[in-house]
């Protein structure tokens, strides 16, 4: 496996590479302190001795030249981690920006893993907007860290008390004696002090004095994105490469029988053919060879959980699963539900549904797996948003240990959650050890990952609430059936507002399709589900959607009573709006609070729905990129209008009826909003994720935006022309 080792990335130079071809120092910071070592990139010998002890654990390195390593521990896909990480870091350590270089760290999630999950448990796993908020604290300490050992290794040098020495951007200062020394050049004078605070209860900066967090930076990997250098594991490739696919139908679960494997195996460049459970792999020298074998191959698939089964006929069966007289799994319990109804002025009630949603990310999924000779060790290439194993899979597949495995993290062209998966790096894996040692390529198709892929899934939601003679709302019931546990029940509590009997249950139903979480998970038919009540109530009061929210948020949560003041304000929500338009608001809470607001218009005779404006208050705690925040916002929303509005995936007789773009319906161009504006609300909280607080507001706001222009309700998503019509005709 020489040639892997030698390999130089086409972004940056590893961290060996950066030693061997500089002057400069490791300082190895690890999340749990500083190792007792600075190493110097002078001493050769001594740094292949310390990083053969300790390559895993080095936060920053530092040259001569005052050039500055900082290791991001998490995946890049769009979101801007690659910036916001190291941002923080240097922050502490009083960095100079414009000398900051940023890679990739190794994964090994005992060193690099983030806080935040389980009770001691560390992940490096981005996922659920928890990337800036899981590090936060971890790199903040080990900046601090950093910046001790400079001031320490500068008082040593100038024989001053390090209570005299202060930094700024990237120079120790001791203003008493007019000295100043910058970084780089302080390096060959770092000596590592007897002991380091730990910064857990202090001695980090006051977020007033921040210099690089909250100010608007570049992205650090936009330039090479705009110039096409940047890397993403589909443009790797490596000598002797082979390619893999595999054919895996579009019946979840289905067997499959080759009928023709001599003939396939005597095709032009195919290689092997390897079985799965569920599809056959094919290995060939190119990928064309591997497409053209795919398409010759003659299965017999098996029946499986999926026959039989169609999802828009679906939603009767779950009718009877509500009627059914038994409690399903109770997600939560505020009061007497059953009690404030008995005793209720008025009740409400309404279902609501969702169809599946595909991912639909850019990047199909790929990924590159070289195996040794021996079977004893491997590597990976892959744009991966990791997972609850660093190593996605590999060393269970092959029976080797987790140092055995190594695994280079690329930039990723979308996740969404579907690249929290490792099922395509295991089946890459599995043509690996078949080839071994010849790296193998596995790439889905478009087609593959449509038909084959993990969906969010299709629920049905029976909301009731309760008011009293005064209107006031007294019960809330939520009652979600539909498949995948915390993927169709997360996000249905009604925490910021102030309801005080509430009930919220999960009834299973389970039909053989795959599925993951997708952007923001049961966040986005769940909170769709109670925005849209909420405005149902309001409509039929007579009363102000924003006026209810109001009072149900004011002494139950002042951060989210603001974010719906300020998007009032923002939408000047008051305000006359011409014939055929309308504006709708939703709250949403996911990690960060955010309430949106939307103006749209119906064509009555198409039925197409068009967004105009939408306005975001948002409060995220401290923000850290607030420029990437808004881009992150703005994505989210088109992300939400195109799933709301277009997207649609279908199942009869157990196979997904979409197979590409053509019938799996994106938004257009043409279709996004002519503005969508943000506003950021200060704060000192800790931060909190914002990758997936736009995407569920935008059902809920555009649903009550309809019921405020047609008094029509729309109630299953997504609001296809159709759909829209048959309401609007009823």
């Amino acid at each position: 496996m020489s040639n892997l080792n030698n390999r130089k990335s086409s972004r940056s130079f590893n961290r060996r590479q950066f030693l061997k071809s500089s002057s400069g120092v490791a300082l190895f910071i690890g999340v749990s302190g500083l190792l007792p070592t600075v190493v110097s990139c002078r001493d050769q010998k001594r740094v292949e001795e310390q990083f053969q002890k300790h390559e895993v654990t080095a936060w920053v390195q530092i040259s001569e030249d005052g050039q500055i390593t900082i290791y991001n521990p998490a995946a890049e896909m769009g979101q801007g981690s690659m910036t916001a990480l190291p941002i923080i870091f240097a922050e502490e350590m009083d960095a100079d920006w414009s000398k900051v270089n940023v890679e990739f760290s190794p994964q090994e999630a005992e060193i690099y893993g983030g806080e935040g999950w389980a009770p001691g448990t560390k992940l490096m796993f981005t996922v659920g907007s928890r990337t800036t908020n899981s590090y936060y604290s971890t790199l903040r300490r080990a900046g601090a860290q950093a910046r001790y050992v400079l001031l320490s290794s500068a008082a040593a040098h100038w024989n001053v008390p390090i209570e005299e020495l202060i930094t700024i951007e990237g120079n120790v200062v001791h203003e008493a004696s007019n000295q100043k020394i910058e970084y780089g050049q302080l390096v060959r004078f770092l000596t590592m002090p007897e002991s380091i605070p730990d910064f857990n209860e202090g001695g980090l900066k006051d977020p007033k004095d921040f210099r690089l967090i909250g100010s608007i930076i570049p992205r650090t990997e936009i330039p090479e994105k705009v110039n096409g250098s940047a890397q993403f594991a589909i443009d790797i490739r490596l000598p002797e490469m082979i390619y893999g696919v595999l054919e895996r139908g579009n019946l979840h679960g289905a067997k499959p029988t080759l009928q023709n494997e001599e003939e396939i195996l005597a095709m032009d460049g195919v290689l092997k053919l390897v079985p799965f459970d569920y599809g056959i792999g094919i290995v060939a020298t190119t990928l064309e060879g591997a497409l053209s074998a795919k398409k010759a191959l003659k299965i017999e698939w098996s029946d499986a959980q999926a026959s039989g089964f169609n999802s828009q006929e679906i939603y009767a069966s779950y009718e009877d699963i509500l009627a059914e007289d038994k409690t399903g799994d109770v997600r939560n319990e505020i009061g007497d539900f059953n009690k404030a109804s008995s005793s209720a002025t008025k009740t409400y009630e309404a279902d609501f549904k969702n169809d599946y949603v595909y991912h639909a990310q850019m990047e199909p999924l790929n990924a590159i797996v070289q195996v040794s000779e021996d079977l004893k060790k491997a590597e990976v290439w892959v744009g991966s948003q990791q997972g609850s194993d660093t190593k996605l899979g590999i060393p269970s597949l092959l029976g080797i240990g987790h140092e055995d495995v190594t695994v280079h993290l690329q930039y990723l062209g979308g996740g969404f959650g579907r690249r929290s998966m490792s099922d395509f790096v295991v089946e890459c894996g599995t043509l690996a050890k078949e080839m071994a040692p010849r790296p193998v390529k596995l790439l889905w198709t478009r087609e593959d990952d449509v038909t084959y892929g993990c969906y969010r899934p299709l629920t049905l939601q029976r909301l009731k609430a309760c008011t009293d003679s005064q209107g006031n709302l007294t019960g809330f019931s939520h009652v979600v059936v539909g498949d995948g546990g915390h993927l169709v029940a997360g996000g249905a509590r009604n925490d910021h507002y102030q309801i005080t009997n509430q009930w919220l249950e999960w009834r299973s139903a389970s039909h053989g399709v795959r599925l993951k979480h997708w952007r923001a998970v049961g966040h986005g038919p769940n909170k769709f589900a109670i925005e849209a009540m909420l405005d149902e109530i309001a409509y039929e009061q007579g009363q102000d959607p924003i006026a209810l929210r109001r009072k149900l948020m004011t002494n139950q949560s002042p951060r989210a009573l603001a974010t719906l003041e300020k998007a009032a304000e923002m939408a000047d929500w008051d305000a006359f709006l011409p014939e055929n338009r309308a504006k709708g608001v939703a709250f949403v809470e996911h990690g960060s609070m955010g309430t949106g607001i939307c103006e749209i218009s119906v064509n009555r005779e198409t039925g197409k729905i068009r967004v105009h404006k939408f306005w975001i208050a948002l409060d995220a705690g401290v923000v850290v990129q607030p420029d990437n925040v808004k881009a992150q916002m703005e994505g989210g929303i088109i992300m939400g209008m195109s799933s709301v509005l277009s997207e649609q995936l279908t199942v009869v007789d157990g196979k997904i009826q979409q197979s590409n773009y053509h019938d799996y319906k994106l938004l257009r161009m043409q279709d996004v909003p002519d503005s969508i504006e943000t506003e950021i609300l200060p704060s000192a909280e800790h931060p909190e994720g914002v990758g997936e607080t736009a995407t569920p507001m935008v059902a809920g706001a555009i649903a009550n935006a309809f019921l405020r222009l047609t008094g029509k309700r729309l109630r299953h998503i997504p609001f296809t022309p159709e759909r829209v019509l048959e309401v609007l005709n009823t």
